[in-house]
């Protein structure tokens, strides 16, 4: 996901621009699942804490949403959401 860390940003935030980016160029299309928190933490060793920062930013942001013991999916713009 991410192969060299810049130190000038926190982690949290290069990961959720790597996500924003993929959900930009169509690798994650609408409706379609984004990484767990488990799979952040296997893919960049960040701690399950900072993988939890990521997907609640981008919920915030409304990129994304999760339903509960499914899954965070990139939100559909169509749906008005």
């Amino acid at each position: 996901m991410i192969d060299e860390w810049a130190e000038d940003r926190p982690k949290w935030e290069q990961i959720a621009e790597v996500i924003r980016a993929r959900i930009a160029d169509g690798t994650y299309p609408a409706r379609s699942r984004v990484p767990s928190v488990q799979q952040i933490v296997t893919e960049t060793g960040v701690a399950v804490d900072t993988a939890q920062k990521v997907l609640a930013n981008l919920r915030e942001e409304g990129a994304i949403y999760t339903v509960r013991g499914l899954g965070s999916f990139v939100t559909d713009p169509s749906d008005g959401a």
